[in-house]
């Protein structure tokens, strides 16, 4: 049996192992927004807290318009999931593709759900020596060579940070016809103006733009995904596949306050940018690390010190109540590697006094 991908550590483990309490644990393996979520929706939600006794609507208007109006799509080109993981088995169960891309590394429940289906999956390796970027054009020839019909993209890439414009995934859907489902997980910590492409999934058929609300909003707990699909046949199949109520009442009312709260959006954007630019800037000064260029709110590094591998970095880190992700669970991707996201000032400042510490030595 396969494991099941880990989203961030086991915080349970670490206060049986380690004696903590959940709440001292700095968790830099779960890429998840340290500022918690926003301070307007959650005083919405305790006003509104009695309704805990009511269903909620099963249309979702006023949360599918406040969607509409935060991700600049037409509402009834939204279909709601409890959380992306359910969309995107949906869409490749529902498209069935004979032969599917991913990116290498990549996020692995997409592997693990076109295997479900019998997909053959091929992979495009992406290149540590070129900072992990996609190449568009050996993409599009990838695609016609091995006539794939399912290519799936986390934009940006998780883990290596990498990101695809507009213009170049248009550039792919045009010059091969095939479906694409694109994960903007981590899109809104980034330009969305140049990387998002819930306006293009309206005119292009053959696109489904899935976002989970999890980061950037950090609210897991809620379980909220949606996705921007034009395709009339699949999104009915889609939504006719959404069982009734599965989006819960707490779910609805955030979701109808936070996409709205542009000073706490800003706020989370400006944290991120300022925080990740100081530890980038600090690391990339140590000769036995490399640190690779992110557009995420996480970083990528390797280690490049003999005898040193992520694994034990890890374990080093954990006794200060530290923890990043080892990456060696990731195709591609070696013992050497691995990642940390941004969290509040003061936990940043621990891990990169450590960090200093260690390969300074």
């Amino acid at each position: 049996m396969k494991k099941k991908d880990k989203h961030g550590a086991n915080l349970f483990d670490l206060q049986r192992k380690y004696g903590f309490a959940p709440e001292e644990i700095m968790d830099f393996s779960s890429n998840i927004n340290p500022l918690g979520p926003s301070s307007l929706a959650l005083s919405h939600l305790k006003e509104e807290l009695d309704k805990v006794s009511v269903y909620p609507d099963p249309d979702y208007v006023k949360l599918k318009k406040a969607i509409g109006t935060y991700a600049h799509c037409q509402e009834d080109s939204i279909v709601l999931g409890s959380g992306t993981t359910h969309l995107i088995a949906d869409y490749i169960r529902i498209i069935g593709p004979k032969r599917a891309l991913l990116n290498s590394p990549c996020y692995s429940e997409y592997q693990n759900e076109l295997e479900k289906q019998g997909s053959m999956i091929y992979y495009y390796d992406l290149d540590y020596s070129k900072d992990f970027v996609i190449d568009v054009e050996e993409v599009i020839t990838y695609i016609r060579k091995h006539n794939i019909d399912l290519y799936v993209l986390t934009n940006p890439n998780n883990p290596t940070g990498t990101i695809l414009t507009i213009e170049e995934i248009q550039k792919i859907l045009e010059e091969t016809g095939v479906k694409m489902l694109i994960d903007e997980t981590y899109i809104e910590f980034t330009d969305i103006e140049k990387y998002s492409c819930t306006t293009l999934a309206q005119s292009h058929p053959g696109l489904l733009v899935v976002r989970s609300t999890s980061k950037f909003f950090s609210t897991p707990g809620i379980r909220l995904g949606y996705g921007i699909i034009s395709h009339d046949e699949v999104k009915q199949e889609m939504n006719q596949n959404f069982n009734l109520w599965s989006i819960n009442i707490f779910a609805d009312i955030l979701g109808q306050y936070m996409f709205y709260d542009k000073e706490y959006q800003n706020n989370v954007y400006e944290h991120i940018q300022r925080e990740k630019d100081r530890m980038v800037k600090s690391l990339s000064s140590l000769k036995d690390i490399k640190v690779y260029p992110s557009y995420g709110n996480f970083v990528l590094c390797q280690i490049l010190k003999d005898g040193v591998t992520a694994k034990e970095l890890r374990e080093t880190l954990l006794p200060h109540k530290m923890v990043i992700r080892d990456c060696v669970t990731f195709k591609n991707l070696d013992s050497s590697f691995f990642r940390f996201c941004i969290l509040s000032t003061k936990a940043n400042e621990k891990l990169l006094h450590h960090l200093l510490q260690i390969f300074n030595d």
